[in-house]
């Protein structure tokens, strides 16, 4: 199958390397630069290179396109990528409004092509161990899930797409959906109720030219940010939020709550982790998306347990959380349009299903005014 993807950063080179491990054809790429995306195209091997994307739909004739830039460029290409009959891999966020995901989800299923939306963290080989504990009955029926993290980011990392709503920054799209994710892997998908605020700690940020790969970013942080003659961009985005759901799960005979807690710019004190709590017991797994260690807590004391062979036999060979989790998604995708049978993945039913919520915790329309009473 043909490939043909849109970006040339670090997500655009991961999922051109995602698709080749696949036995996909990468045929070209598309970016905003001509200079860029030509040097990308050379370092890769890539045949054709340009930044028309409608142009590059004609030449490439794809099967699959690869939707790699910020999510404030991902509608217009998705929705000429449907009218060309392309199956499409999109990163996350699907877009930067639940309106226009809503209107691409409904396109992608009118015109019958297959879809894949990268909130791709449940695919953390912790993730898939807990998911198979926790249906084997290990904690008992779910009752609660707690999700907690506090990155401690740089405040003054250059200003970018990431600090504007209209570019799908913010921590919602960028961190919420893969523990949304996470938690609807494990315990199931039909989400009931959704509860929650956003904070934006930060203001403002300092513009600085020359920033193309995301990882990189901090390399550009100004050494003297008293210059006079610094420009500073405006965030307009959220860096904090506390969400509550409710997932109706077929493991469980109540709503499972589900409590996300996320500090952008907070440091943390103890580990970023995620707790599933049970009627018979829990499970701990440490890091902000469930990387690290996995212990099981049953009765009255907590064992640390060793991943399972047989999904270590699964991780794909590559460095980095993120470059194995697109490989994981990948290799499904894949698979499915080859007809062969496959675990549900997150697709643009999601991906919309995602922003729409996003929409409703960003309004911070959840507060009661308790100010009158006694």
């Amino acid at each position: 199958m043909k490939v043909l993807v849109h970006g040339t950063g670090f997500a655009g080179q991961g999922h051109a390397d995602a698709f080749r491990a696949m036995g996909c054809d990468i045929v070209g790429i598309v970016g905003r630069t001509e200079e860029v995306v030509r040097d990308v195209a050379k370092e890769m091997d890539i045949p054709y290179f340009g930044t028309n994307w409608a142009a590059a739909l004609e030449v490439c004739k794809p099967d699959i396109v690869s939707i790699a830039t910020p999510g404030g460029a991902h509608y217009d290409p998705i929705k000429q990528a449907i009218a060309f009959g392309c199956h499409i891999f999109c990163d996350k966020p699907m877009t930067t409004t639940g309106e226009s995901a809503l209107e691409l989800y409904k396109l992608a299923e009118t015109k019958g092509v297959k879809t894949a939306y990268a909130a791709s963290f449940r695919y953390i080989p912790t993730v898939q161990h807990a998911k198979r504990m926790v249906a084997e009955g290990a904690i008992g029926e779910p009752l609660e899930v707690e999700c907690i993290s506090h990155f401690n980011l740089e405040r003054d990392i250059p200003f970018g797409w990431s600090h504007r709503a209209e570019d799908g920054g913010g921590r919602l799209n960028n961190n919420f959906t893969h523990k949304l994710s996470i938690v609807t892997s494990i315990l199931g998908d039909k989400i009931l109720n959704v509860a929650g605020e956003v904070r934006d700690d930060l203001g403002k940020a300092p513009i600085v030219s020359g920033v193309h790969n995301f990882k990189k970013r901090r390399d550009f942080i100004p050494k003297d940010l008293t210059d006079p003659d610094l420009q500073w961009g405006d965030s307009n985005v959220e860096w904090t939020y506390t969400v509550m759901a409710q997932i109706e799960s077929a493991l469980a005979k109540k709503p499972v709550s589900i409590l996300f807690k996320h500090g952008g710019l907070q440091p943390r004190f103890r580990e970023d982790h995620i707790v599933i709590y049970g009627s018979k017991g829990a499970i701990y797994m440490k890091g902000h998306y469930g990387s690290g260690e996995l212990h099981l807590f049953r009765e009255e004391q907590w064992s640390l347990i060793p991943l399972a062979q047989d999904i270590v036999a699964t991780i794909p060979d590559v460095s980095g959380e993120t470059e194995q989790c697109w490989h994981y998604l990948v290799r499904d995708f894949v698979a499915d349009l080859r007809g062969e049978s496959v675990d549900p993945y997150p697709t643009f039913k999601e991906g919309a299903q995602y922003q729409q919520m996003i929409d409703l915790i960003r309004k911070n329309g959840n507060w009661t005014d308790v100010t009158g009473l006694v």
